[in-house]
């Protein structure tokens, strides 16, 4: 009976180490910084093979936009060594949703790991029933 005991207690600490390490599969895509170096930034968006990257200021002004694709999902890096001390959006739009995060730039950059905004398009769901009266 001890040796069932302490097997369950493994194998339930094995599955929790296993999903606590998952990556996050709810949404599309998923943007993962990887390194932050001064104010290099690098960071991967997983799921995604094509999205339209932007980068705007506070006041919403367009700074840098690239079509970005990737086989297996898209990694780039980013050098913001000639942007001034400040708050940044980087803004990444697929065929399914629009999502913003945030870049803060002061002695470093720092790129926010969740998003801030999220915004789905119309038209997108798969097998969604609406009633209407």
């Amino acid at each position: 009976m001890k040796k069932i005991a302490k097997m369950s207690l493994v194998v339930a600490l094995l599955f929790t180490g296993i999903s606590t390490y998952a990556i996050d599969g709810t949404s599309e895509f998923n943007l993962h910084v990887l390194k932050t170096n001064g104010k290099l930034i690098t960071f991967a968006l997983n799921k995604v093979q094509k999205a339209n990257l932007a980068i705007y200021d506070k006041d919403g002004t367009l700074i840098y936009s690239e079509n970005a694709t990737g086989k297996d999902g898209i990694l780039r890096t980013f050098s913001l060594e000639e942007f001034p001390e400040g708050t940044y959006f980087l803004e990444v739009e697929d065929n399914v949703k629009r999502a913003k995060y945030e870049i803060t730039i002061k002695e470093n950059a720092l790129l926010s790991k969740n998003a801030i905004s999220s915004v789905y398009k119309s038209g997108f769901a798969k097998n969604s029933n609406v009633a209407a009266r």
